[in-house]
């Protein structure tokens, strides 16, 4: 795989999960605590190995 198509799919991978994942933990926290608090931690977790995840597997798709 082109290191630079796999840059470019892992960027968007990121801020499309970091997006959700932000949202997600901001309204569970509205919703649950009554607190708008945002999970940064978990956002940048799961938007890093969300990142990783799905490039591989496309990569591993096209493949076959």
């Amino acid at each position: 795989m082109n290191f630079k198509i796999f840059i470019i799919d892992f960027l968007i991978t990121f801020a499309i999960a970091f997006i959700v994942t932000a949202a997600v933990t901001f309204f569970y926290s509205l919703i649950i605590h009554g607190k708008g608090i945002i999970g940064w931690e978990t956002a940048f977790q799961l938007s890093i190995i969300l990142g990783i995840i799905f490039p591989l597997l496309n990569k591993h798709d096209k493949k076959q």
